[in-house]
This record gives C-alpha cells, sequence and structure tokens, in this order.
C-alpha cells in the first residue's frame, strides 16, 4: 500500500489513468467497485418491551458498478437512500446482506480488503463543512489526523497536510494554523476535500459535497473537484439533489426511489431521453431560464410511499400517469447496465415481456427543451 502521504505529491501526468496507478490490479476494464444485491433495513421498536414492531426499507437490492476514473451521480428525492448508501458503501454502516468488491476484493470478507486498506482507498466528503471538522484542532492537525493513524509521522504528515491545503486554493502559510470557526463554508468544505485526499484515495464519496455553498462559491469547488479528479486521477460518486450540476459533473447517472434504482445510463442519455417516468418528472421540475417555459403545475404530485410499508410491485405506481395491473403486481426488474455506454430503467413499459399496454411504446419522449449550466 502507497505512503498515504503521498497523495499532494503526485504530478498530474503520474495519476491522470487507472493504467498508471500501480495498484490498479484488474485494468480499466474492471470496475473500481461492484455493488450485487445490498440491502439495508432499520428497526422500529415499540411497544411495552421495546420489541421490534416494523423496519425503514432504506435501501434494497441495489445492484451497479462504478468504473475507474468516472464520475458517477446519484439523485432522487430526500429520503430515498442515497446517503444511506453512502455509508454503506463507506461501512459507517453495517448491510443486512449484499456484497462489496473493490478493484476485485470482496469488503468484509477474510479472505478480502480489509477495512483499514478500504479507508485509505475509499473516502467520503460530507454536507456539514462545520460538523465534520474537530473544532478544537488547527485545519493542519485535521488534515494530518488520519496519515498519523495509518502510521505515518507527525513532521511528515504536517508537510503532506500543508501541500494538500495549497492543491485545494488555500494558502498552508495563512490556513494551516487556523480553527474551524475562523473560516468561510467554502473554506470548510476545502479543508474536508484535503482531509479526504490525505489518505490518497481512489473513490472519493461526494455527499451533497456542495449543497450548502452560495452559487459562486459552489462553481468554484465543482471547478476545484474537477481538477482534482485528473490531478489524483480519482474516481467519484457524487450525490445530490441539483439536476443541473449533477450533469455537469457526471459521466453517468444513477436515479433512485425509495431505495431502489429505478435508472441508471449515460448522463447525456439519462437527460436527453429519460426511460422511467420518475426520471422524466425529476428533469421536469427543474427550472428553465426561458420565461415562456413556466411550470404552471408540479410535474409530480404527493409524497413518496412510507418506506416502513413501501407498495407491492412498482413502488413507483400510486404515483404514476401509466401505471397498470402488471405494476401492482410484479415489480420491474433494472436488467444489466453495467457497460459505461448501457441504459436501463426499472420499468415495465421497457420490457416486452410484461404485458404493460405501453410496452415498446412509452410516452415520454425526449425533454421539452435541453437545460445546461
Amino acid at each position: 500500500m502507497p505512503n498515504p502521504t503521498s497523495a499532494a505529491s503526485h504530478h498530474p501526468s503520474a495519476r491522470a489513468g487507472s493504467h498508471d496507478d500501480p495498484r490498479d490490479r484488474g485494468g480499466d476494464r474492471q470496475p473500481l467497485l461492484i455493488v450485487n444485491g445490498l440491502h439495508k433495513y432499520f428497526p422500529i421498536r415499540g411497544g411495552l418491551f421495546n420489541r421490534i414492531v416494523g423496519h425503514v426499507h432504506a435501501v434494497e437490492n441495489l445492484s451497479f458498478v462504478v468504473m475507474k476514473g468516472e464520475t458517477l451521480g446519484i439523485v432522487g428525492e430526500s429520503g430515498c437512500g442515497k446517503s444511506t448508501l453512502a455509508r454503506l458503501l463507506m461501512q459507517l454502516l453495517k448491510r443486512d446482506s449484499g456484497e462489496l468488491i473493490f478493484d476485485g476484493d470482496a469488503v468484509g470478507e477474510r479472505s478480502g480488503i480489509s477495512l483499514r486498506e478500504l479507508r485509505q482507498n475509499m473516502q467520503m466528503v460530507f454536507q456539514d463543512s462545520s460538523s465534520s471538522l474537530n473544532p478544537r484542532l488547527p485545519v493542519v492537525d485535521t488534515i494530518a489526523y488520519g496519515p498519523r493513524v495509518h502510521g505515518t509521522k507527525r513532521t511528515d504528515a504536517k508537510e503532506a497536510a500543508r501541500k494538500l491545503l495549497d492543491d485545494v486554493g488555500l494558502r498552508a502559510d495563512q490556513f494551516a494554523a487556523r480553527y474551524p470557526h475562523e473560516l468561510s463554508g467554502g473554506q470548510k468544505q476545502r479543508v474536508n476535500i484535503a482531509r479526504a485526499l490525505a489518505l490518497d484515495p481512489r473513490l472519493l464519496i461526494l455527499d451533497e459535497a456542495v449543497s450548502a455553498l452560495d452559487k459562486s462559491v459552489e462553481a468554484q469547488v465543482l471547478k476545484l473537484l474537477r481538477e482534482l479528479k485528473h490531478h489524483f486521477g480519482l474516481t467519484y460518486v457524487f450525490i445530490s439533489h441539483d439536476l443541473h450540476v449533477v450533469r455537469y459533473v457526471s459521466d453517468r447517472v444513477l436515479v433512485m426511489y425509495l431505495g431502489e434504482i429505478v435508472e441508471i445510463g449515460p448522463a447525456d442519455e439519462v437527460y436527453g431521453n429519460p426511460k422511467h417516468p420518475y426520471t422524466r418528472a425529476l428533469l421536469d421540475s427543474q427550472l428553465s431560464m426561458d420565461p415562456g417555459q413556466r411550470v404552471t403545475e408540479a410535474p409530480l404530485a404527493g409524497d413518496p410511499p412510507n418506506p416502513v410499508d413501501p407498495p407491492a410491485g412498482c413502488r413507483f405506481r400510486t404515483r404514476c400517469p401509466f401505471a397498470e395491473s402488471v405494476c401492482e403486481r410484479i415489480s420491474p426488474t433494472l436488467g444489466d447496465a453495467r457497460g459505461r455506454q448501457a441504459h436501463a430503467a426499472a420499468c415495465h413499459m421497457h420490457d416486452p415481456a410484461s404485458g404493460h399496454g405501453r410496452t415498446g411504446n412509452p410516452p415520454l419522449g425526449t425533454p421539452q427543451e435541453t437545460r445546461l449550466l
């Protein structure tokens, strides 16, 4: 395993592609992360003896891959399981079932990759930049903390931390000794990004990392993330509510609804030719810069069903204008979407064998307007 303090010293050309990374074993065609059949239920307790009376179906049967060097964007309404998924990938939550494979090594298995090695290869940037930082530590010590835990000498870890501050656009001579309360929101998030890079990871999970920032600062941080991705040869899992931002940063997009994947594919395909009614409703909810394209009524009405007792069959059927009886009886399958160019949706309208009345002729069409940043 490479020295964790070496992250800031890499030249861009040394990490611009996964084939240059000595830790890469399977080449570009082997996914960096494989997720198979991931489940997570949260128990609900109640009654006199505090017994389990139900479960929240937070994440159910998720299967997808993250290819090396790409940015996979994840979108969906609040409560659909995006942040839970991020914490499951980071092993901050224990999965109930399913399989995680990191560059060919099973996660959590005796013969696979250890948690210590996984944390060196995978890091996370959280939404709340303030609560993510220790208020009692200057930022240079916060960034150096991870490498020190992994055995790096204090002086070497601090020197690498100062270099990382420069990499994220904060001059070390001005910011290294500052405490979190002396930083703005954008500066705090830059420190969090530097801390995530301190262990020289290969995969960075960004959970709403720019949603709390002002738009001008958000644009600066997004530009920084793109530069860092090239500089360090990173792979991103980017979680956000902002559909414009997701389109800007993502190579592929994964759409979640009530704990399940409803659509996944290349960003241009998902935005230009959505296959699932829920994806289409999300895209139609974007506000337009054209005053002639005002939204007069909400494209999607109501709230998602209760995750404690989700609907049988297709979970979106209670809000879908194209739902038929087959949608209640049978849960649609996503199909194989493991390639970089694969585009799949979990909808009976795209399954010739489903018996849905609109099979082969889904009334979704293309977006009325191409909305770019």
